[in-house]
């Protein structure tokens, strides 16, 4: 019987957080949120995550000369390209998993001139 309880409240937890219920909770205290790479990713991933990102949005930003490819690192250019697709996929924590090499921030990671994108 207790373990049917457990799977019952399990079930109804995966359906609100589905749904949105859920998140839409945590988000209405917050400012904003942002996906960035987990710095333990290995530089493989990162590029896939990259290449992934960058065939569905506009990743111009983080090409040479624009304002996001410095500083010249994997991880730095892999943060933004996941986010500018988070972002653009409407910002549902499923959008920022990567394979696990993902994760939502919020705190804003915009460094001098390389402004992270957010969408309300």
């Amino acid at each position: 019987m207790a373990k049917a309880q457990i799977c019952l409240c399990f079930i109804i937890f995966l359906y609100l957080w589905s749904e949105g219920n859920f998140i839409k909770v945590i988000k209405a205290d917050r400012s904003g949120d942002w996906c960035v790479a987990k710095p333990s990713t290995a530089k493989e991933k990162l590029q896939e995550n990259i290449n992934f990102a960058c065939s569905k949005i506009d990743c111009k930003i983080i090409s040479e000369g624009g304002a996001c490819y410095s500083p010249d690192n994997l991880i730095s250019r892999a943060s933004v390209a996941m986010n500018l697709y988070y972002q653009s996929q409407g910002r549902h924590f499923w959008n920022c998993n990567f394979e696990g090499s993902g994760l939502i921030g919020i705190t804003d990671p915009s460094d001098g001139s390389c402004i992270y994108q957010f969408r309300k």
